[in-house]
């Protein structure tokens, strides 16, 4: 896949194309990251790549000039062009897998007051990443291009993406590691009982009870089982957190909890 970013500051990724998952999936080819500078395609001696806003307003506005120029070096065949914009629409994870999908995605940063409005009809879509304003749309540019170049085959283990946040319209449910007990806090028994079955009906359960507690909106796109839905009333009721199969698991499995610490 090749990303491209259109930007007033292509030095703001510097770091980013070095770092970490990002860096490791660069340099071994999975991905392409490239960068446009606006400026490249500024009017003029100046440079200027903006002007006063027809009608009044505060600000500067994006010209379409350099905007159209830019975007005609960016393109290829198969590209798919994303304006970033708070007007746009909110992007989600599921917005991330389509996007890894894809072959060629470009990415035009917003600055100062926006876009000259007609630019927006040369894009395939306009995307927010929230509901906030920011300086530009480098840091919006750098969440998309990371969310989704994350999600490329072989970037990362492929199991470290089935479970997370999201992915089935609920949060992550809560993880633990060593000490077994930090002052006083302990880790659920039933992760140590061995029962690969009990531990997922568990982490399904406290996934639904996270998701419940901190966004209750997404609880609209999940499709319950009937098990979602026995566990949702269990968890409404206040009942013991456990069922009848995760205590019988947990029992079997109490030998797993003492020695392991490290």
């Amino acid at each position: 896949m090749r990303l491209t970013i259109v930007t007033l500051f292509p030095e703001f990724y510097d770091s980013f194309r070095e770092s970490s998952i990002i860096g490791r999936a660069l340099s071994r080819g999975l991905a392409e990251l490239r960068f446009i500078n606006l400026r490249d395609y500024s009017l003029g001696k100046n440079h200027r790549v903006d002007d006063h806003p027809i009608g009044g307003g505060a600000g500067l506005i994006l010209r379409m000039e350099p905007l159209t120029e830019a975007l005609a070096s960016a393109k290829g065949p198969k590209s798919h062009v994303i304006l970033l914009s708070p007007n746009g629409k909110t992007y989600t994870q599921d917005d991330a897998r389509r996007f890894s999908q894809m072959e060629d995605i470009v990415l035009f940063c917003g600055h100062y007051e926006g876009f000259d409005a007609r630019f927006e009809k040369c894009v395939d879509e306009t995307i927010s990443i929230g509901d906030y304003v920011l300086t530009g749309g480098e840091i919006a540019a750098m969440a998309i291009a990371d969310s989704v170049i994350r999600l490329l085959p072989g970037v990362i283990a492929e199991d470290s993406t089935k479970e997370e946040s999201f992915n089935s319209s609920l949060l992550e449910y809560p993880q633990y590691t060593y000490p077994e007990d930090f002052e006083g806090e302990k880790i659920p028994e039933i992760l140590f009982c061995g029962n690969h079955d009990a531990i997922d009906s568990y982490h399904r359960r406290e996934a639904l009870k996270e998701t419940i507690k901190r966004r209750p909106d997404l609880l609209q796109n999940l499709f319950y089982t009937k098990t979602d839905a026995e566990n949702y009333q269990r968890l409404r009721n206040h009942q013991d957190p456990y069922t009848k199969k995760e205590l019988e698991a947990m029992e079997k499995g109490k030998k797993f909890l003492h020695g392991n610490e490290k």
